[in-house]
This record gives structure tokens, sequence and C-alpha cells, in this order.
């Protein structure tokens, strides 16, 4: 234990440099000038709004808390840490989501400030927003687990703290992606294309609602989803490195955990190189500088990870383990290559132009391109990945894939804060709109919610390649463990009906559950169409800018429908598992896992990236192309961006909470199946 503490030092360090550093950020941000009066009353609204949905939401969380913990204790015993565990991992994962989500909401309205004399400070601002959220991420996660590695000599317990943070993103991810293209769809659809008004018009009762939602979805559900990510493929590299073949019960458990104390460290120094020039040239300069800009605080990461990634192995482990620090570079190469695909795909410099110009004939061929789109985007990441394993395995075993699935999450703080930003400056270009800041401030934020859109896009298909190997790691601990529990390997065979069960069901969940979710979207954005015409009807002087729409009303109805929205995929994510598990046996369980792992990945691909697509396609046309704003194509665009809204900020990102949360359902209650099957 002393050896333990010894070489728990640096992650421990490492993790408080994190929330440090993101606390430092916090008060830099919050020193920033507010803004007008109108400005700081519309941040009000926002932040009222985020609080009470993220209260509403954590008050259901704490009752399936319970439930969870108390399941644990009552059935895994003699391993009732397990409860503890997850509790642990529910707590912080929420604190995370809780802390970023508080930071972004203000920053937005100092971003929206700024942008009236600097883009630079106002690109900064909505940067630092972004990375608070990213490191209080690898902070608290790297803490935590740390803490339950300490106090817990039982690989099994390492994993209930990540079925803990899985449950978490599973509210936040799904509930807060209902939330928000519940209210964005039943903006636009009323505002934009029915009462032909710009969008983020303070007219709109819906608008308040909408950014609520960027707020909610993209940060709070991005960085839960990540969080969870970033937590499962350390805890399965533990699980993984500490058989006896491998690193050994000491050195594989620290191992993965030191690692991540270095890309903190990597990612944290990289932030010193996102300085922005200033810029006020065209549209297009100042996304291409906002891109440069943040581009190489994401080198700077990579390099200095890749070399203290290397001093780590060489030192720690030995020269005979490098195949070890080939399984990180390998993932943090396929992260990098499935950024540049997911931004070609998204970005003007890919098929987005062409989304565009079809969209002068209609609405009908914007969908089919945009579709195509999506279609041809999950070529690249599923290559890759494919590649990356195989290699990771070549490199160090089925330890090197989890390896792999760390190393593209190494640097995690910078991604994340590049992800946030985007929601933060998509606000920011609302709160311009509404609160009458001006063309030129408009036009500013304009270009740096168009860079927003990309990172976001980014950042979606990055969360979902990673998870999708995260999940692969899952299943080989889920292997490992079944091994270790039965005393025997579990040998899977495609010729086993039971295995074919699995295979199909696997297949067919990540389309049901993506059906669901976007059901609940379609039936939260009628609720919202119909009480913004409501209002447009019986609020006199609201069409004409002299009387003020029920902004609250609106965002009660989203967070309504929302909740209840999440309740049924929810539920189908840790039942399925469950029912195969206990009533055809770990055979079928595996293949359940392969089947949900293909399936949702490429689905989850074809979703975000053809969402990102056609929404930035409509922003092309809205930078005055193609007839620009209110013309033939900027409609047809606006019903192709509405169709894909719930595509990229809903169903895609929630595939990713499926493949991971069914898999360590699985790997938790494998001593339960073995005991009952048996």
């Amino acid at each position: 234990m002393d050896y333990a503490r010894v070489e728990m030092i640096p992650v421990f360090l490492a993790g408080l440099l994190a929330l440090v550093f993101a606390g430092y950020l916090a008060l830099y941000i919050l020193r920033q000038d507010r803004g007008s009066d109108k400005v700081r009353e519309i941040a009000s609204a926002i932040q009222e709004g985020a609080s009470t949905f993220l209260h509403d939401e954590f008050r259901a969380l704490a009752i399936v808390t319970v439930v969870m913990t108390a399941i644990f204790a009552a059935a895994l015993e003699p391993r009732g840490w397990v409860g503890l565990a997850y509790l642990v991992g529910t707590l912080t994962s929420a604190l995370a989501g809780y802390l970023g989500m508080s930071i972004a909401v203000r920053a937005n309205s100092r971003t929206a400030t700024a942008a009236i004399s600097s883009w630079a400070q106002a690109l900064k601002i909505a940067f630092s927003g972004g990375a608070v959220m990213g490191f209080c991420v690898v902070g608290l996660g790297l803490l935590g687990l740390a803490i339950i590695v300490i106090l817990f000599d039982d690989s099994h317990v390492w994993l209930g703290y990540a079925v803990g943070a899985s449950i978490v993103a599973l509210f936040l991810r799904v509930g807060g992606g209902i939330f928000t293209k519940s209210a964005d769809v039943g903006a636009d659809l009323v505002g934009k294309v029915e009462a032909g008004i710009p969008e983020d018009d303070p007219r709109n009762p819906a608008t308040i609602a909408d950014n609520v939602g960027d707020n909610v979805g993209d940060i709070a559900g991005m960085g839960s989803d990540l969080f969870e990510s970033y937590v499962s493929a350390i805890a399965a590299s533990m699980v993984l490195g500490i058989a006896p073949a491998v690193l050994g019960a000491a050195k594989g458990a620290f191992f993965p955990l030191l690692l991540g104390a270095v890309g903190v460290v990597a990612a944290v120094i990289g932030t010193f190189f996102v300085r922005p020039p200033e810029a006020r040239g065209s549209f297009e300069e100042q996304t291409a500088k906002a891109r440069s800009t943040m581009n190489r605080g994401v080198y700077a990461s990579n390099i200095l990870m890749i070399i203290g990634g290397f001093l780590l192995v060489w030192f720690y482990l030995g020269s005979d383990e490098i195949g070890v620090f080939y399984a990180v570079i390998i993932g943090l190469v396929c992260g990098f290559l499935i950024g540049i695909s997911t931004e070609y795909f998204t970005s003007e410099r890919g098929p987005v132009k062409g989304i565009a110009r079809v969209s002068e004939m209609g609405a009908a061929t914007n969908i089919i391109q945009g579709l195509s789109v999506g279609m041809f985007s999950t070529v690249v990441p599923i290559i890759l990945v494919a590649i990356a394993t195989w290699l990771a395995y070549k490199a160090a075993g089925l330890f090197g894939i989890a390896i792999a699935a760390e190393g593209m999450l190494i640097t995690l703080g910078m991604l994340l804060a590049i992800d946030c930003y985007g929601p933060i400056a998509d606000n920011a270009a609302g709160i311009s709109e509404m609160g009458g800041l001006g063309k030129e401030v408009r036009e500013r934020t304009e270009a740096l919610d168009s860079v927003g859109n990309t990172t976001a896009a980014i950042g979606k298909g990055f969360a979902i390649s990673s998870a999708a190997l995260a999940a692969l790691a899952w299943l080989a601990t889920f292997f490992a463990v079944a091994e270790k529990e039965t005393g025997e390997s579990i040998i899977v065979s495609l010729t086993e009906p039971e295995v074919m069960v699995g295979l199909f069901i696997g297949a067919m969940l990540p389309f049901l559950f993506s059906a669901l979710s976007m059901r609940a979207v379609s039936y939260g954005a009628y609720a919202v169409c119909k009480e913004v015409r409501r209002q447009f009807h019986e609020i006199t002087g609201l069409m004409e800018g002299t009387a003020t729409a029920d902004y609250s009303h609106c965002v009660d109805i989203t967070t309504r429908k929302a909740l209840k929205g999440m309740i049924t995929p929810g539920i189908l994510v840790i039942i399925v598992p469950l029912a195969l598990g206990f009533g055809l046996g770990l055979e079928a369980l595996a293949g359940l896992l392969a089947g949900v792992l293909v399936s949702g990945f490429v689905l989850a691909i074809l979703m975000a990236n053809a969402g990102g697509a056609w929404d930035n396609a409509k922003k092309y046309i809205e930078a005055g192309h193609l007839g620009g704003k209110g013309s033939p194509a900027h409609k047809a665009a606006v019903s192709g961006d509405t169709v894909g809204d719930p595509f990229k900020d809903t169903a895609g990102p929630s595939l990713n909470i499926l493949i991971k949360v069914v898999g360590k359902v699985a790997v938790i209650f494998v001593p339960l199946f073995v005991l009952v099957v048996s």
C-alpha cells in the first residue's frame, strides 16, 4: 500500500492541477464585463432555465442512484463496496457537469460583450469557458478513480465507479439532447419557417429555451459523456493490465492512472498556445483564424503527450514494454485523424457546399444529399478504428486496445475545451441578436459560432469514435471478468444460436434507442410549436416588438417533455443486457455487446456527421451565398437542418452512452449471471 501511495502522488497532483486551473479560468471569466442591462437580463434567463432543468434532472437521478446503489449492495454481496464506488462515480460526474455548465452560462454574455470591441477577446473567453468543463472532467475523473483504487483492492469495485459515471451520462446526454432539440426545432419551425423572423429573435418565445438547450445538451451532456468515456477507458485498462501475463497487480493498476496524469499536464500547457490574433477581415478570414488558433493548442498538447508518454513507458514500465507506448500513439493518432475526417465532412472545405447548392432545388434534394454525406462519412472512422484496433492488439494485446482507447482521450482537457467552446459561441451569437448589439457584433459572433459548429461536430465524431474503442475495451474486460468468475475461458462461436440471438438483438438496439429518442424530440417540438403559435396569437404586440414573450413557459414545457422522453430509452439500456444475461447466458451477452458496438458506432457516425453537414450548409447560405437568408435555398436548408438537429444532438451522441452502458451493465453483473445461470 505504501508503494501504491507513492505512485499515486503524481496522479493526485495532476487531478488537483486540473481543478486549480479550471478555477483560475473560471475567475478570469467572471472578471469580464457582463454587458448591458438587456444582455444581463437575457443571460440571467438562460442561467435560470439551465439551472432549473439540471436540478429537475438531478432529482430524478438521485432516485435512480439510491435504487441502483441498493441493488449493487444486495445483488453483488459480498462485493457490496461496488455500490459505494457507483455512488462516488455518480457524484463526481454530476459535479463535473454542474460546474462546467455553471461557468458556460456565464461565459456566453461576456463573450458577446467582448465581441463589441475585440474578436480575439471574445474567442478567448469562449474557449476559456469550454476549458473549465474540460479540466473539471479530467480533474474529478482522475481524482475520483484514484481514491477508489487506493481504498479498495478489488477490480470489480473499480468498475462500479465507471458504471456510476455512465448512468449520469445517460441522464444528461439523452435528457439534455431531447431538451435542446425540442426547443431548437420548435423555435425554427414556427419562428424562421412560419413567421419568417430571424434566428434568436427576442419575439420568439422559444429562443431562451433554445439557448438553454445548448448548455444542458452540448455542455453538460457532452461533458458527462466524455467523463464517462475517459473513466471507462482508464478503468478497463486497469482491469486488463493487472493480469499477471500483462503488467501485474501494481504497475497494471497504476500505469493507466499515471498516463492520465501526463495527459492533464500536456493539455494544461497546450491551452497557453491558444492565443488568438485580432481578426477584422471577412467572415471566412475570421473563421480560418479561429480554427488555426485552436489547432495550435491541439498540436502542442499532442506533441507534449507523445514525449511524456514515451518517458513514462520507458522509465516506469521499461524498454521491454515499448509496445504499450505504441498503443498510446495509435489511439492519439486515430483520434486526430478522425477529427480531420469529421471536419472535412462537416465544413465548407468538404461536401457542405454541395448540400447548399442542391438546396436551390428544394428541401428534398437537401435531405437526400445530407444523408448521402452522412453515409459516406462512416467509411474513414470505421477503417481508422479497425486499423487502430488491429495495431494496438499487435502492440500490446487486449491491454493495448484499452490503452489505445485511453490514448485517444488522453488530452481530453484540451479537446473538450474546443468542443464546449461551440455552444458558448452559439449562445453569444444569440445574445448579440436578442440584446441588439448591432450588425458588426452579430457578424463577429456568427463567425465564432460557425467555427463552433465545426468544433462541435468534431467533438461528437471524436466522442463516438472514442466510445467505440472504449466499448471494445469493455468487451475485452467482459471476457476477462467472465474467465475470472467461471475459472475457464469463454468461447464464443457464431454457430451458437445464443450468440446469433445476441448479435441480432444488439444490432437492433441502437435503432430502437434512436427511434425512441427522436420520437421524444418530435413530441417535444410539437408541444413547443403549439406554445409559440399560441403566444404569437394571444400576446398583443408581440410580433410588433412592443410586448415581451413568456420564455419561461417554453422552458417548462421542454423540461417536462425531456424528462418524460428519456425514461424508456434509459430503462432499455439497463434491462436488455440483464434479460439476455439471465435468460441465455454469457455467450448471448457477448453477442449482444458485439452487435451493439458495430451497429451503434456506424449509426452514430452517420447521424452526427449528416447533422453537422446540414447545419453548416444552412450557415453557408446565411453568410450570403446562393441568395442568403430568406431565399428558397435558405428555406430548404432550414428544413434539412431541422431534420439534422435530432440526428447530431440527440440520437447520434446518445448512442455513445448506449454502446458503453450495455457493456458496463454486462460486466458488472457477470458474477450474478454466473451464479444464476450455472
